[in-house]
Order: structure tokens, then C-alpha cells, then sequence
């Protein structure tokens, strides 16, 4: 007894240092992914004509504050992942290499290390005002995907069990995003193409989320299946292959109320913002269209008025012509 409490309390700690890795960046992708779908929309209903897709938002007070929020979490995750989760404190081992159970730090800090380069070279291709700045912002953020869409492709953790499964759903939609920002850069006026991104970006982040609590939370785990420690970390695995089948239909039905939820969310919102700002910008375009026809009239009226008084005149000028004349 004496010797199992340490190593389920060490396990306890190293679950939920996974945990929290998932969640954390996960929060991280639905807060942006929500931002821009708000900002996006509401862009949209203000400038329907002369709508133009924005790669990120600043804000009245703090100009900077979503690249600053990237920045950030972007620190913290590279922190966690090389500094603070080792138990060295750092990734290495004694001898100056990477340890194989060191590898997927090194891949998700990458990962975290070319969103902080998009987020930085935002902020001063913003602070500079070069031409082509937003399409270079967005290209930016396409090699992060891009980045990130690799790293999580080739990960060096099992593509084969419940984790893989997660892991491979999530490429979907990380190939969305980069697909998305892709096309935004060549069609940067297309409001649709900037929705679907920001679903997407906002989908990576529930994603994330859940496969934090899915697979590093005793309760959740499939029936048939355990959490086993392999390499310094909490893997799920089942036992026999009708186990984990099943294991993976419950992800691949997991995923798919996702896509439901997320997609009724995205319209719903659309609409409730509709009500808010399209119906404001539609009362004061048919204000402003009243006004300009009651303008309209009233040139009219003094057009005609002058117009009839300039016809008297002529009329009474040639009856009173001849008069002139023959006095």
C-alpha cells in the first residue's frame, strides 16, 4: 500500500497534466474562433457591399488584444510543455538529447511557436502599414495551420487507438481552417469563406476540450477500455479489438454531435445577429432613403415652381410683345 499511493498520486498529476494540455489551448481556439465569428458577422452586416475580411480584430481600448491573447496562451503552452511539466524542468536528457517520451512536447511547442510568429508579425506588419499587409497576416496564419495540420498528422503518439482516433478527426477540421484562410487570401471579400473559418477555428477548440475530459477522465473512458501508463503518460487502451471498435464508433458519433451542435450554433447566432444589426442597418437605409425622396420631392416642387413662373413669364412676354410694338 505503501508503495502504490505514490505512483497513483504521481499518475493523478500526469493526468491531469494532459488534461489540462488539451483544455487550456482548446479554451484558447474557441475564444478566437468565437471573436472572429462575432466580428465577422457583425462586419458584415455594417459593410454587406463593401465587406472585407479582416485576419484578426482589434479592439477600442486595447488595439492589440486578441494578438496579445495568442501571444500569451502561445508562452504558456511552450512553457508548460519544455519547462514546467518535465520533471527536470526541462526536455532534454542528461546527454543533450530528446528523449522519445519528450517527442510530442517538442511537437505540440512547435505547434504553439508558429501561431506566436503569426501573432507577432500581425502586430508589426500592423504597426508598419505595408501593402498587402492583411493577405501577408493571413498567409501567416495558413503556415500555422499548416504547421500544426503536420505536426499532428505525423505525431509521434499511437494513431491506432482511442487517441488516434481523436487525433485524426481533429485533422479534419484543422484542414478546414487551413483550406479556408487559404482561399480567404485570394478571395478576401467572400463572407462565407471567413464563417466557415471561424467555425472551424472555433470547432479545433471543442475538439480539444473534449478530448481532454474523453481521455484523461477515469469515468469517461469507453466501457471495455483502462487508462495504462506507457512512457511517462496515460494511455487509453481495451481490451480485445470489439472493445475498441467500439471505442472508436462512440468517438466518430461524439464527433459527428459536434458537427451538429457547432453548425446550429453558427446559423443561430447569424440570425440572432441579423435581428440586432441588419434590421438597424436596414431601418436607417430606409430612413435615409425617405429622406433623400422627401429631398427629391421638394427639388421637384421648387423645379416646377420656377419652371412655371419662367413659362408665365414667356407666355405673358409674347402677349404683351406685340403691345410693346405697336406702341
Amino acid at each position: 500500500m505503501v508503495t502504490q499511493k505514490p505512483s497513483s498520486t504521481r499518475g493523478w498529476h500526469k493526468n491531469m497534466g494532459t488534461l489540462v494540455g488539451h483544455v487550456a489551448p482548446g479554451f484558447g481556439f474557441f475564444v478566437i474562433g468565437l471573436w472572429h465569428l462575432l466580428n465577422h458577422i457583425k462586419l458584415y452586416y455594417l459593410q454587406p457591399k463593401s465587406y472585407t475580411s479582416l485576419p484578426w480584430f482589434p479592439t477600442s481600448k486595447i488595439r492589440y488584444l486578441e494578438l496579445f491573447f495568442i501571444m500569451g496562451g502561445c508562452s504558456m503552452s511552450i512553457a508548460m510543455e519544455l519547462f514546467i511539466g518535465p520533471k527536470r524542468h526541462q526536455p532534454f536528457d542528461p546527454d543533450g538529447t530528446i528523449p522519445s517520451n519528450h517527442l510530442h512536447n517538442f511537437e505540440h511547442s512547435n505547434i504553439s511557436v508558429t501561431f506566436f510568429v503569426y501573432a507577432a508579425f500581425s502586430l508589426l506588419l500592423d504597426k508598419i502599414g505595408p501593402p498587402a499587409q492583411y493577405s501577408l497576416s493571413q498567409l501567416l496564419g495558413a503556415i500555422a495551420f499548416g504547421q500544426q495540420l503536420l505536426l499532428f498528422h505525423f505525431h509521434s503518439a499511437d494513431h491506432m487507438g482511442v487517441e488516434g482516433r481523436y487525433h485524426w478527426l481533429l485533422q479534419i477540421v484543422i484542414f478546414l481552417s487551413l483550406l479556408t484562410t487559404l482561399i480567404g487570401i485570394g478571395y478576401p471579400n467572400s463572407f462565407l469563406v471567413s464563417f466557415v473559418r471561424s467555425l472551424s477555428i472555433l470547432f479545433q477548440g471543442l475538439w480539444l476540450i473534449a478530448m481532454g475530459f474523453m481521455l484523461w477522465t477515469p469515468e469517461l473512458i469507453p466501457k471495455g477500455c483502462f487508462m495504462n501508463l506507457e512512457e511517462g503518460h496515460q494511455v487509453v487502451r481495451c481490451h480485445g479489438n470489439e472493445a475498441l471498435e467500439r471505442a472508436k464508433s462512440l468517438v466518430n458519433i461524439q464527433f459527428s454531435w459536434y458537427l451538429i451542435g457547432v453548425t446550429i450554433f453558427g446559423v443561430s447566432l447569424y440570425l440572432i445577429l441579423h435581428q440586432i444589426y441588419g434590421k438597424k442597418i436596414e431601418y436607417e437605409s430606409l430612413a435615409k432613403y425617405e429622406e433623400q425622396e422627401e429631398g427629391n420631392y421638394d427639388v421637384e416642387a421648387q423645379k416646377n415652381s420656377k419652371l412655371g413662373e419662367s413659362k408665365s413669364s414667356v407666355h405673358m412676354g409674347k402677349v404683351f410683345a406685340p403691345m410693346d410694338i405697336e406702341r
